[in-house]
């Protein structure tokens, strides 16, 4: 066998495993999406009068993006409670920019920008899989293409250390190719965009100054 093939067998030995990595990392392009959960019959009911806050009716802000009486709509109708200032249309706008921000950070193998926005674990994942790419002397070239879709999966209120968590799942729109240090494609196409499912969960402690929430964790 001659060299080029093994070395052409070895760069897509490399490829595949740096795809089944990122995925574990950023999520999925492909998969079957489970339909939203739905309450007992009469849960809502029970729930409803928890949101009668603004002038005897639920709170618009609220059942806008996640199920009246629902656990999620208790948990930021608490963070309400906790931070009168907190809205969660502004909290999902403020992801949405979030997303591309640290998305095209990783892909560019550059997270100095964003580190701020990470925790500790988050950073340490995405640190790996970039220096995984320099080590098989891989470079990736990402185009942004936009959020096609955007929905608020699950949010949840430590109320005695007022730790608040919001799960986003994000169908993102990029065009991205990996290239060997020869400059060869051995994946993607800069002509293709492909769609990229991913479920992120930010945090923040309500009422505290400090405004900005922190990824803390990312999947599928």
């Amino acid at each position: 066998m001659s060299s080029a093939i093994i070395q052409l067998l070895v760069l897509a030995g490399i490829a595949v495993f740096l795809i089944l990595r990122l995925r574990n990392v950023l999520g999925t392009r492909e998969g079957f999406e489970k339909p939203p959960a739905t309450l007992p019959e009469g849960s809502s009911r029970r729930g409803r009068r928890d949101f009668d806050v603004i002038e005897g009716g639920p709170d618009r802000d609220i059942i806008d993006h996640v199920e009246d009486g629902s656990e999620s709509a208790k948990a930021l109708a608490a963070m309400k409670m906790a931070e009168p200032g907190f809205n969660v249309r502004e909290f999902l706008e403020g992801a949405r920019g979030a997303y591309e921000m640290i998305l095209m950070a990783f892909e560019n193998g550059d997270l100095d920008d964003v580190r701020g926005f990470l925790s500790d674990d988050v950073a340490e994942t995405f640190d790996e899989v970039i220096q995984m790419r320099i080590d098989q002397g891989l470079t990736v070239e990402a185009r942004f293409a936009g959020v096609r879709e955007m929905t608020l999966t699950n949010a949840t209120l430590d109320r005695d250390s007022s730790e608040a968590d919001i799960s986003v799942k994000f169908v993102g729109e990029l065009m991205s190719v990996v290239k060997n240090a020869e400059g060869d494609v051995v994946e993607g196409s800069p002509d293709q965009i492909k769609r990229q499912k991913d479920v992120w969960t930010f945090s923040r402690k309500m009422g505290v100054d400090d405004p900005n929430w922190i990824l803390v964790a990312t999947g599928e």
